[in-house]
């Protein structure tokens, strides 16, 4: 697909439409959905902004690309004055004081914010289904989940009710529900946007990530988020990507993890379809190896193990005193305990206790410590793969999206959805979700900082599948 940015763009300069129209005819599209994918309408904003854009065109002024564009925010994402609930009950009725860095800039040229989508609370899970909002419904077939935890950013951009949208990815976040609804989603190098104002889930892996139904898309609004941020110390300085750059693969090898694709745990047609994309790279003259890895069971383990550690950390903050909605007690101990055991969900609580588990003494140098040297050791394991190859090509998923509800009856099947995306995040490499090769799509991985590549190589499989 074309760049919808581009060609809204260009509507918009020729008066083909108007922006107020747009917006509004978004926002109708946003108030009628069945799929559960919005938590809260921003239309006072939206409207107040698009009329400031029609109104430049009006009087002749020069718009930016981005300027006039209606885009979605997974709400994890504070936005100064709107509810940002992190689909949680103890944040229902809480308010941003500020913006988020990567929103602020995406504000900055222009872009209008629609709405704040919904998804798994606080991030955790990988159906959207841990909400107070209502399981979010697959685009392609509403009895399956969304994928999580960004399953509302993904709907709503694969139905067009945003153009964009804005997500967070974790140990898949992204790339599981871009997968699901057969659009593109970028985790990029960890750093490369800053995570301030995204509300932390675990801080080491978190990152901002665009999705969108066309790679163009995705490098336009890349390009303005990245950056470094003095607000945000993990945040790193990174060079544009240019149009011309991507146009053409300068990839000579792709690797893929033999395991992943000899595992049990595969889907057969999913598994069929891989190989078979394979064979047509080979037949471009493309070199494929066969990498070896950790098992995907000891990815999904050190990354849980680390992940709830962090969890456990981030949000002891949430106790009713500061922030959420408190449930006074007879004592401030009970208020605490009682404030944080009603307000979270049973998938939060469980991450909660496991990660204080990880982290108690007696356990922590047996697990958390072991967790760490797990991840140095997978960060290394990468590095010699791209001294071989240019690409990490993969599945997304083992399998495909379950029905809704499945997902809650079996925790552990949902963490192991994950298994494909977690090792990627824990060495922190810029990955994307390309919607062909397999029906929850391919998964497209380069060395750390080396964006350009994926998003080089995501054209060329657009040209080759």
């Amino acid at each position: 697909m074309e760049s919808q940015i581009k060609n809204i763009h260009q509507q918009l300069v020729s008066k083909e439409i108007t922006c107020t129209a747009l917006v509004q005819e978004r926002l109708d599209l946003l108030k009628q959905n069945t799929y559960n994918s919005v938590n809260a309408l921003l239309d006072t904003m939206a409207l107040e902004l698009a009329a400031k854009v029609d109104a430049k065109i009006a009087n002749g002024e020069t718009i930016g690309l981005l300027e006039g564009i209606p885009f979605g925010i997974k709400d994890v994402y504070m936005v100064q004055g709107t509810y940002t609930t992190a689909s949680s009950d103890l944040l229902k009725n809480y308010k941003s004081p500020y913006t988020a860095t990567a929103i602020q800039k995406l504000l900055d040229a222009g872009a209008i914010p629609l709405v704040k989508e919904n998804c798994d609370s606080f991030g955790h899970g990988s159906s959207s289904e841990n909400t107070i909002f209502g399981a979010v419904k697959n685009a392609i077939n509403p009895e399956l989940v969304a994928g999580g935890s960004s399953g509302g950013s993904a709907v709503n951009v694969a139905k067009d009710y945003t153009v964009f949208s804005i997500g967070g990815d974790t140990g898949g976040s992204i790339r599981q529900p871009a997968g699901y609804n057969h659009i593109y989603g970028l985790k990029p190098t960890y750093g490369r946007v800053s995570r301030f104002g995204l509300m932390a889930y675990a801080s080491s892996t978190d990152c901002v990530g665009p999705l969108a139904k066309s790679i163009e898309d995705i490098r336009i609004v890349m390009n303005v988020m990245s950056g470094k941020d003095p607000k945000d110390q993990t945040s790193i300085a990174s060079n544009e990507i240019s149009e011309e750059a991507i146009a053409h693969s300068t990839v000579k090898t792709i690797g893929y993890f033999k395991n992943f694709i000899e595992s049990d745990a595969i889907d057969a047609q999913v598994k069929a379809d891989f190989l078979a994309a394979i064979e047509k790279i080979k037949a471009k003259g493309i070199v494929v190896k066969e990498l070896d890895f950790f098992k995907s069971d000891i990815l999904v383990s050190t990354y849980y193990t680390l992940a709830m550690a962090e969890t456990a950390s981030n949000l002891s903050r949430l106790d009713g005193t500061n922030y959420g909605n408190r449930i006074e007690s007879e004592n401030l101990i009970d208020t605490y305990a009682v404030t944080r055991s009603e307000n979270f969900s049973e998938e939060t609580k469980r991450r909660i206790v496991g990660g204080n588990q990880v982290l108690s003494q007696g356990f922590s140098d047996a697990i958390y410590l072991k967790g760490l040297a797990l991840r140095d050791q997978i960060s290394e394991n990468f590095r010699k793969d791209f001294e071989e190859v240019d690409i990490i090509l993969s599945p997304v998923t083992p399998g495909t999206p379950p029905k809704i509800g499945d997902s809650l009856k079996d925790p552990l099947a949902m963490y192991l959805s994950d298994a494909y995306t977690v090792g990627f995040s824990l060495g922190q490499l810029p990955t994307m979700t390309a919607p062909q090769g397999t029906s929850t799509g391919l998964q497209i991985t380069a060395a750390k900082n080396n964006d350009e590549l994926v998003m080089q190589f995501a054209n060329f499989l657009k040209d080759t599948l």
